[in-house]
């Protein structure tokens, strides 16, 4: 019985045919590469016998239904302790830990072994159909509850006061595989933003000074790749060494020469990178500084992932959250872009003798395996919109939910800055002529 999967055999006497429709233009057979791994150039074979992208399952089966029971007491009414990493349940207030998603699922481990693309459940694919509505039906009164998540992960139905929270990894991004919970209160990110903007009053543009209301800032997550990276960078460039400087001319043909000897640099480094995190909202990717300050969000990293839980919509009651909408494929560039900056701090030390410089004329980077999982990292944001033109300018300060590191962007008057830098150039030039003076 022939095998449905393997063409018959030609006949010995017709010589197998080479041209347009033979079977070396067909695609080669289920489980085969139709080529020689082995004659192919490293990077292309590893690429190539490398594994399809494994996923961690991350799921909380137990919360699928939507419902958080406290373990202690069954009530749904469940918080997160502020100012903590706590949930507490307000009906018999017993306070526990979320499960850690570095220990529960080994995210910590093995990095250096990294082959292929390792995908966490929470960060495949976005389907472009997948629902932003959840619905759930109430055990308590059958009553039925729907979560819309481009606002909310939570909701509470309104005839038994039952919570049901998004806990379902649906494909719409909005649910990540782990969280980060806030630990700077409101009134500490109100007093360092007040603390900021004062810094920066005297030069505020005076809509901002008028309308600045610091108590109006917002607890928003935001969505994150965090990447583990197993990879390989080798450079080649020119470095030179200063061997002699002189002046030839006088007056204002006077100049200035110097002599190097001119070196060829190769170097080659291995390393691995450990929780990266990479904007996964395309809005907060983009950092056009004309139209918006997002550029400010990475101003307050890092942030202490080691410390980010297992997901659990309890940790947004109450708090807004922005859905991912960027998928691992989108991402590789800006990751390939950060692993060839790394590598070049990494070989930094090593050309240190050149004291003219180094140009790096070539680069290869190779990533050997990489680990995706999506996450919610805490901000505290204040915003403000700069009417002007192509639709002004948005600026943003920002609160580090964690470490409370603060930063931002206030909107200055042009001409007050350029009276100041008129008079300060006026004192250092009447200072100038006072030292020539008594010369």
């Amino acid at each position: 019985m022939s095998n449905a999967n393997t063409p018959p055999p030609l006949p010995p006497s017709v010589p197998p045919p080479t041209g347009p429709g033979s079977p070396r233009d067909v695609p080669p057979l289920p489980g085969s590469h139709g080529i020689d791994p082995e004659s192919l150039p490293e990077p292309i074979r590893e690429e190539l016998l490398a594994p399809d992208p494994v996923a961690i399952d991350t799921a909380a089966e137990e919360l699928k239904d939507g419902q958080n029971h406290c373990p202690k007491c069954g009530a749904t009414d469940i918080r997160h302790k502020t100012g903590s990493d706590l949930l507490v349940c307000l009906y018999c207030r017993n306070e526990w830990h979320g499960q850690r998603v570095e220990e529960e699922f080994g995210l910590g481990e093995g990095i250096d072994q990294l082959k292929g693309t390792v995908i966490a459940s929470g960060a495949q694919d976005i389907a472009a159909d997948a629902e932003s509505l959840m619905s759930f039906k109430c055990s308590g009164c059958g009553a039925e509850v729907t979560v819309n998540t481009e606002n909310a992960m939570t909701a509470r139905c309104h005839w038994c006061r039952h919570v049901f929270g998004v806990n379902e990894q649906v494909a719409n991004g909005a649910v990540p595989d782990a969280v980060l919970p806030f630990h700077i209160k409101k009134a500490d990110a109100v007093a360092r933003i007040r603390q900021f903007v004062d810094k920066r009053r005297l030069f505020a543009l005076k809509a901002f000074k008028e309308q600045f209301t610091p108590e109006n800032v917002v607890a928003v997550y935001m969505p994150y790749m965090i990447v583990d990276g197993n990879a390989s960078v080798s450079v080649a460039g020119h470095g030179e060494v200063e061997t002699r400087r002189y002046t030839q001319g006088s007056g204002k043909d006077k100049k200035t020469y110097y002599d190097a000897d001119v070196y060829a640099i190769e170097r080659h480094v291995d390393f691995t990178v450990d929780d990266l995190p990479l904007e996964s909202s395309g809005e907060r990717g983009n950092l056009d500084t004309s139209s918006n300050t997002n550029n400010i969000i990475n101003t307050i990293l890092p942030f202490d992932t080691k410390n980010a839980v297992k997901w659990n919509a309890s940790y947004l009651n109450g708090v807004s959250s922005e859905k991912r909408d960027l998928d691992v494929e989108h991402l590789h560039p800006r990751l390939e872009d950060q692993l060839l900056s790394i590598a070049r701090c990494q070989v930094e030390p090593s050309v240190s003798r050149f004291d003219r410089g180094v140009r790096w004329e070539q680069e290869r980077l190779d990533v050997h395996g990489t680990r995706w999982v999506s996450m919610y990292l805490p901000v505290w944001l204040y915003s403000f919109h700069q009417p002007g033109s192509n639709g002004g300018m948005l600026h943003y300060i920002a609160v580090n939910g964690r470490t409370g590191e603060t930063m931002g962007s206030v909107p200055v008057q042009q001409w007050k800055l350029l009276a100041a830098a008129i008079t300060t150039g006026t004192f250092l030039e009447a200072i100038a002529l006072m030292i020539i003076g008594s010369q």
